[in-house]
């Protein structure tokens, strides 16, 4: 089922004011606001640059300096845009049984003044690169998915250079933080802003003991990935199992592996075998005396079926969670990637030209609330009787 053009376009249109007016409190004069709202404008329209100029061009202004304006030199709280862009997620896809999804993404960067550029590592060119990291939170649900949060990473070259720090306007007490240390404070600011949510699934970047014992404290599972080379060992009352999980997954019978799918893809549903081994069962009120109940800690493993490629994921959930639960959660991790390129190719993610540490994050928040905006169409149109609203057509919103 689908909507009608006219159905699609209301909905665009009121979804529109809808943020615009949620932005609107930010901002402390009406042009100022008008301008926020011709920016995100930009970011939702069809050009396929979305630079300063192009902006510009599309809000009929000489140049881009009112779009310049409000990633630099406005004074507005990003943090505040943030959390305005995290109700509206909720409004729109919250379910008890969501999941809280965390990874990195780069973006290319030339020179060195750009806050947080580094020669580092980035999976979004596969290599060593002159580049900024953001660390992202998406929030999925059967619902949808959408960002919640974001933090620019910061490199040692940075936090330990103050001269440098001041150039870029990074506020008094910001250092070094490890990417795992900047998804805790997502998941903590999740969980104190009362965000619904069952489940955090991330790659090896993630799947640290400090993130592990901190949602275990809160009573959140998790299928978080680790290393070929991490060790894993069995307790009394479950199957002997120890060594490396590489050496793990050699040992294992044939009939430990079963085929099952981590969702529905671009091409079908995303199969691979998988194995699962239940490590050890644990009282909750051991992390946190306040909670009780049986949890099991296991070691999840995924197999490709072309090429026979490993992953490994240590997992945390309550007794007698099935492994396709687990599948489920881990295949989650699709929609933060499916995030990023959308956020990327259509809504300028990788296009801020700013270099303050202001200007990255209040370009990525205003891509976070039109990315949002887009979910919360979607789950709409998807929900509208075309037979109620008008002619039918196939024409759909951009995921």
């Amino acid at each position: 089922m689908v909507a009608s053009i006219e159905a699609t376009l209301e909905l665009w249109a009121a979804s529109l004011r809808d943020v615009k007016g949620r932005m609107r409190p930010l901002f402390t004069q009406d042009r100022v606001a008008a301008s926020a709202g011709q920016f995100l404008d930009g970011l939702l329209g069809e050009e396929r640059r979305k630079t300063g100029w192009m902006r510009a061009e599309a809000a009929g202004d000489r140049g881009p300096w009112r779009q310049q304006a409000i990633l630099g030199r406005g004074r507005w709280d990003a943090d505040a845009l943030r959390d305005i862009v995290s109700g509206y997620v909720l409004e729109h896809l919250a379910d008890e049984d969501a999941v809280l999804v965390v990874d990195e993404t780069g973006f290319l960067k030339q020179g060195r003044s750009s806050c947080g550029v580094a020669r580092q590592y980035t999976g979004s060119a596969g290599k060593i690169t002159n580049c900024q990291i953001g660390v992202f939170a998406a929030y999925a649900s059967r619902h949808g998915h959408a960002f919640i949060d974001r933090a620019l990473y910061l490199p040692k070259t940075w936090t330990g250079d103050r001269e440098r720090l001041k150039a870029a306007h990074v506020p008094d007490g910001i250092g070094f933080a490890t990417k795992p240390a900047l998804a805790l404070a997502m998941i903590h600011r999740a969980i104190q802003a009362e965000v619904p949510f069952a489940w955090v699934a991330a790659d090896s970047v993630y799947g640290v003991g400090e993130v592990e014992m901190a949602l275990r404290r809160v009573g959140k599972g998790y299928v978080l990935g680790v290393n070929a080379s991490s060790q894993f060992n069995s307790w009394i009352g479950k199957p002997e199992v120890a060594g490396t999980a590489a050496e793990i997954a050699e040992g294992l019978d044939p009939v430990a592996w079963q085929r099952l799918s981590a969702g529905t893809g671009t091409k079908g549903e995303r199969l691979h075998d998988w194995a699962y081994l239940e490590l050890a069962d644990l009282e909750a009120a051991e992390y946190d005396e306040g909670r009780s109940g049986l949890w099991t800690r296991g070691l999840l493993i995924r197999r490709h079926l072309a090429d026979g490629e490993l992953a490994f994921f240590t997992t945390w959930c309550p007794a007698g969670t099935p492994v396709e639960t687990l599948v489920r959660v881990e295949g989650h991790r699709w929609a933060i990637e499916d995030g990023f390129e959308t956020a990327k190719n259509e809504l300028g993610l990788d296009h801020n030209e700013t270099r303050s540490w202001h200007g990255w994050h209040r370009h990525v928040s205003l891509v976070m609330l039109a990315f949002a905006m887009l979910a919360a169409i979607r789950r709409e149109a998807n929900g509208i009787d075309p037979r109620k609203r008008g002619v039918t057509t196939r024409a759909m919103v951009r995921r």
